[in-house]
């Protein structure tokens, strides 16, 4: 029997502004969105160059099965010309709860459209009587190819697919299934767990990183932190208790709230902060309390191991659990110093009844596809992410990887050398059929890091 678990939500209301109405009746684009069916206009914005519109779209739960229910699945239209290329920007989370006009970075290259896609089972977009079972990669990528094939009627021309961190995992899922809907993806810091048991990537990564003195006070001071744990933990119950959080939920106890934030802290200082932060790190054998708890907490954060922070992020966990994976680290430096050896998977932060055996094919699968037969797909990494610590390897087919110096989980194409930016700026102009003089950022709107408000740590993906 399959699980099923009934989601609370505030459904969105389906509406036309005042202002959308009073020219609806000569708007061709509104006309055309009308005309497909399933699609729902929530709002409009306009701005100079370009409308922005909140829509929802009637998506079947279980597209094996599509007459078995349905749910609306929230998504954005940023339009600036029906002649323009499309971007379709997925971000593998859920969209802001009062989405804003922002361009991804492809989007600004090319002066483009733009479709963003809420992930299925953020909510709001989540069936009311949910199957968890519905929550894997090729339902998604099935979400988007029906998304992309009904605003091909609108816009015919050029469509280009990006995402960074989880968003850059959906967009290569979505390329798999459905290679023939998109021109070309481009995805940012997108990590790629082949075989989940054989992560010695990471492992390696954290023996490189940096300097050898910086590595050093990282894990000191993680280490302190546990042996510290008789006050800490206390701590962490008492803010708990002052702020409402609990933990009995997901994770458990304060205890291992604690401890799991602790093994967060040296992976959340890479992934956000860079070289020139290890000056920052607390020294170990002289620091207070205070010093460390507070360094913990800016980057890590003791509030996300609790029911009220993990609840956003369970259909994340959930799919790690299931099909994506999650990084494995030895954390040899703390032999000793922990109290739940088994505390460091994506099964851990996620209520019982969610928790699942992981199914290693699907990302064996992606891994060689991407590898032999995936074309134009372009990979973005940052030198110090340790999510790029294991990578998307591309075929040969008009596809690339870079690697940005320096750069951490925010890498973009931007951030590389010179010479590379401008290879990759050319090869996704050529993509979008765009011609390579075209000017950048021109509209004034701001680019999205497309990392939204994710967690600055592990589930940052």
């Amino acid at each position: 029997m399959k699980l099923r678990i009934v989601a609370v939500f505030t459904s969105l209301l389906v509406a036309i502004t005042p202002a959308t109405a009073a020219h609806a009746a000569d708007d061709p684009l509104l006309d055309q969105l009308a005309a497909i069916p399933g699609l729902s206009v929530v709002s409009e914005t306009q701005g100079t160059g370009y409308r922005f519109f909140v829509l929802t779209y009637r998506q079947p739960a279980d597209h094996r099965h599509p007459k078995a229910g349905t749910y609306e699945q929230r998504l954005t239209l940023l339009h600036r010309s029906s002649d323009s290329p499309v971007v379709l920007s997925t971000n593998g989370y859920g969209l802001a709860a009062s989405p804003r006009p922002t361009q991804t970075e492809p989007t600004a290259l090319l002066n483009a459209n733009q479709v963003s896609v809420e992930h299925r089972f953020f909510t709001p977009s989540r069936p009311a009587d949910a199957d968890w079972s519905d929550l894997n990669i090729w339902q998604e990528a099935t979400d988007e190819h029906r998304i992309v094939t009904a605003f091909k009627t609108i816009y015919d021309g050029r469509w280009i697919q990006t995402g960074a961190s989880k968003g850059g995992m959906t967009s290569v899922y979505h390329r798999r299934f459905y290679p023939n809907d998109v021109d070309g993806v481009v995805a940012y810091v997108a990590p790629n767990d082949v075989i989940n048991p054989l992560d010695t990537a990471y492992d390696k990564f954290f023996d490189t990183v940096g300097t050898a003195e910086c590595r050093t006070a990282l894990d000191n001071v993680q280490a302190e932190a546990l042996r510290r744990r008789d006050r800490f933990v206390p701590r962490l119950a008492a803010e708990a208790a002052e702020q409402g959080w609990t933990f009995n939920r997901s994770i458990g106890t304060a205890d291992r709230s604690f401890e799991m934030t602790v093994l967060d802290s040296v992976w959340a200082f890479w992934q956000y902060s860079s070289e020139a932060d290890c000056a920052s790190v607390p020294t170990a054998a002289t620091a207070t309390d205070d010093e460390i708890w507070t360094w913990i907490d800016t980057v890590a954060g003791w509030s996300f191991y609790t029911d009220q922070a993990l609840e956003y992020y369970w259909p994340y966990y959930f799919q790690a659990a299931s099909q994506l994976g999650w990084p494995s680290l030895r954390f040899e430096h703390l032999r000793g110093l922990r109290n739940h050896p088994g505390l460091y998977t994506a099964n851990s932060s996620l209520p019982k009844e969610l928790r699942r055996t992981h199914n290693p094919v699907p990302m064996i699968d992606v891994d060689l596809w991407v590898r032999t037969a995936a074309q134009r797909m372009l990979f973005v990494y940052g030198e110090n992410d340790p999510w790029g610590a294991e990578r998307f390897r591309p075929s040969r087919r008009d596809s690339a990887l870079y690697v940005a110096p320096g750069a951490n989980h925010g890498a973009n194409i931007s951030r590389l050398a010179p010479e590379d930016a401008a290879e990759a700026t050319a090869t996704l102009r050529r993509w979008a059929g765009v011609q390579s003089t075209l000017s950048t950022f021109t509209t004034g709107l701001p680019i999205d890091d497309m990392l939204g408000d994710h967690r600055r740590n592990l589930a940052g993906r």
